[in-house]
């Protein structure tokens, strides 16, 4: 397989995958134990289930119900009802594990709204997706906070992708989210970014289908979009851009074109949406009058691609569209509608995988599975979608700069897993220092730096000299170490001080370190969170005012 390659499916047929289920009085589809990559736990829990043998070429072509199916060429009679002699199976897994979500611009999100089991672990699924080496070692799941990358593609390559976006565009970043669940899965944010953001793409190295590397350029001062598809560039590049930007550790990508939103729209049998006022776009084709509708297919499509006749016709409206569907989606994701109808989870399944390319750290259905169920926790109420704060660019009107008064907070709230939905109480454990704070005469402090800016100690000990009056203070040179947290380290006997220099600088309670090894001066470790003397260390327990956001279950939200 080369670095774009899909893996084979296998030729499992799956009218032979349907079994009855006595303890509902219903077929079901039911896991080949053959299947490559199978992890499904009702699989694993039938090992005297008779394999299943190959359909020969004629049976491959013929339809067949449930109960036309065959063994030596012969008719099977329906199995017998219930009660009637037959050992009843053991109980399925929970309808929440039934569901996998889907590709796209859109597939990361929708990882939440439960996860997905036996019925859909076939070859034939892992055969769908698509995988591209970006140069990351990641694992499926994690313990920590998991940062994925969610992009859609303007290409038009690919079947039913002619009629739209740019001909002449090589598959742009057109629509990215990173999505970002926190360390105890309770809670998600989705921070859209902007297509026509001016930012910088560092240099990346791409995998060429000869299997050989090649390093692509980096360019300062371009378009967002232009980090995946321009210059060769694959998804690869959007995410060391994306890290670069953000100070975030991305985890996993997802990737699709403008087929997924069509067939999951339809898959899940249409995505409510709502519009304030009458929408008649002639560029996307969407005619709609003013209030609540139900679309799938191209009118889906069309929904989320429309930006002339909303707000100012602005990408930055188009993005609220977007935010409007995706929550939609996934409470329809998660009614049991969706949950309790094997024929929608069947073509949701098919649909996504095939929509979908990923990076091989989840290159597999079972490796997808796994991630899902790590995700499953996350409550609709507790994800929200906000979009990273730009201005107007003063030199060119057709695009936006990052708004670094606020987009910084921001960033540094998602990076501390702080939930834009809710502040989690408690999360820094108690404050080690209760003693009265000093004058700031009195506080005696080295700082190094292990992790922040170059040149972050000196930087310090000046302003807290010169603005602070911090006289004792003194510039200790490198950490041994790097940090990802800037660390307070302190005697008991100097917890008044400790105090003072942490409100002072703005550290979080989770930086102030008491031992019994500190000398007659503090030692103050700037780390990776570090940004700038007299910027505080610690995250804001909110975002920032004015950060357009909305919540993934909020039912009233109508396109303006």
């Amino acid at each position: 397989m080369n670095a774009q390659g899909r893996g084979h499916a296998g030729d499992v047929d799956p009218a032979d995958q349907w079994v009855f289920d006595p303890s509902t009085g219903s077929y079901k589809l039911q896991l080949n134990s053959e299947a490559g990559d199978s992890r499904s736990p009702s699989a694993g829990s039938r090992p005297d289930a008779p394999r299943q043998r190959r359909a020969s070429t004629a049976e491959e072509a013929e339809p067949r119900l449930p109960s036309q199916r065959r063994r030596g060429g012969r008719s099977q009679p329906p199995p017998p009802a219930a009660g009637h002699g037959r050992r009843k199976r053991k109980p399925g897994p929970s309808k929440k594990q039934k569901v996998l979500r889907w590709g796209a611009g859109t597939l990361g999100l929708i990882l939440v709204a439960g996860g997905i089991t036996g019925y859909f672990l076939y070859e034939h699924f892992n055969g769908n997706i698509s995988k591209v080496d970006v140069g990351k070692d990641n694992a499926a799941v994690t313990d920590g906070p998991v940062n994925i990358l969610v992009l859609g593609t303007d290409s038009r390559k690919g079947k039913g992708n002619g009629g739209y976006g740019d001909a002449a565009s090589v598959g742009h970043a057109d629509t990215t989210f990173l999505f970002h669940v926190s360390e105890d899965r309770t809670n998600a944010t989705a921070l859209s970014i902007p297509r026509d953001m001016i930012t910088d793409i560092p240099a990346c190295p791409t995998k060429q289908e000869d299997g050989s590397e090649k390093i692509i350029p980096g360019q300062t001062g371009v378009r967002f979009n232009t980090s995946l598809g321009q210059s060769g560039r694959d998804p690869g590049c959007t995410w060391r851009t994306v890290e670069k930007m953000t100070g975030l550790k991305i985890n996993h990508f997802m990737m699709a074109d403008f087929n997924a939103v069509k067939q999951l729209s339809s898959a899940v049998g249409g995505v409510e949406v709502c519009t304030a006022k009458p929408i008649k776009d002639p560029k996307s084709h969407l005619n709609l009058t003013a209030g609540k509708h139900t679309v799938k297919g191209e009118q889906a499509l069309a929904f989320v691609r429309t930006r002339k006749s909303v707000g100012f016709g602005s990408d930055l409206d188009r993005i609220k569209l977007q935010q409007q569907f995706l929550s939609s989606m996934i409470r329809k994701m998660k009614s049991g509608d969706t949950l309790s109808n094997p024929s929608k989870l069947f073509d949701l399944a098919n649909a996504m995988t095939k929509a979908l390319t990923v990076d091989t750290g989840i290159g597999t259905v079972g490796k997808l599975t796994d991630l899902a169920k790590d995700l499953q926790r996350v409550n609709v109420k507790n994800i929200t979608f906000a979009t990273v704060p730009v201005v107007d660019n003063p030199e060119d009107p057709a695009t936006v700069v990052l708004d670094e008064a606020k987009a910084k907070p921001l960033f540094k709230m998602v990076q501390a897993d702080k939930s834009l939905t809710k502040t989690k109480k408690g999360s820094e454990g108690k404050d080690p220092s209760k003693a009265k704070k000093v004058p700031a005469s009195q506080v005696r402090v080295d700082v190094r730096n292990g992790g922040g800016p170059v040149g972050a100690a000196q930087q310090t000990v000046d302003w807290l000299q010169n603005n602070k009056g911090v006289g004792l203070s003194t510039n200790a040179g490198n950490a041994p170490s790097q940090l990802s947290r800037t660390r307070l380290e302190f005697s008991s006997s100097q917890a008044g001080q400790a105090a003072t220099l942490a409100e002072m600088m703005g550290l979080p309670k989770s930086a102030l370190k008491q031992s019994s090894s500190v000398g007659k001066s503090m030692e103050l470790t700037l780390a990776k969170d570090f940004t700038a003397a007299g910027e505080p260390v610690a995250a804001p327990e909110k975002a920032p005012d004015g950060v357009q956001n909305v919540k993934a279950n909020d039912k009233k939200v109508c396109a303006k």
